[in-house]
């Protein structure tokens, strides 16, 4: 990481809040998880620094409450599962695993609470709190997950060119 990189890291920090904010009365349709694809293809690991400023901001303006725990694995896990189909260049795959991603956020999320259960003392009622939390929030997911498809399957092209082109026109150093 080299001091060229921290004003880029912050900018990008700052769209991903900017664009949570501004889609905020949307309930589940953001552009997070695209953005993240995006900037996991082009920045690598720069990406990092990326979710852990953006998930620090949303903390500060939100607040640190059990669904802040949740933003602290979920975004890495779409980073993860982006380098893995990193060879992937259909915005019909991105679209794809973006529309997935988003089906299953309601699942990653319930891992706190499967803990919370846990307290009551059995692996069970950890199983029960978790499962409880996660079929609630279906409907959510359902659009969470449509909406990602079809953001993606629109924007993944023109914002991917975008970021490349800008990456390469400053010489970004990795």
């Amino acid at each position: 990481m080299t001091l060229r990189n921290i004003p880029l890291i912050g900018m990008l920090s700052a769209v991903l809040l900017t664009v949570q904010v501004g889609l905020a009365f949307l309930p589940n349709v953001e552009l997070i998880s695209l953005l993240i694809i995006i900037y996991t293809l082009i920045l690598n690991k720069k990406t990092i620094y990326i979710i852990i400023t953006f998930v620090l901001l949303q903390g500060l303006l939100y607040g640190f409450g059990l669904w802040w725990v949740n933003y602290l694995y979920v975004w890495f896990v779409l980073a993860i599962i982006t380098r893995i189909f990193k060879k992937e260049t259909s915005p019909i795959s991105w679209a794809l695993i973006s529309g997935f991603y988003g089906l299953s956020f309601g699942a990653l999320c319930s891992i706190p609470y499967f803990f919370i259960g846990l307290s009551n003392g059995t692996l069970e009622s950890g199983f029960n709190t978790a499962f409880a939390y996660w079929i609630n929030g279906i409907p959510f997911d359902l659009v969470h997950g449509i909406s990602n498809f079809f953001i993606a399957l629109v924007l993944f092209k023109p914002i991917y060119k975008l970021l490349d082109y800008l990456y390469k026109k400053f010489n970004i150093v990795q």
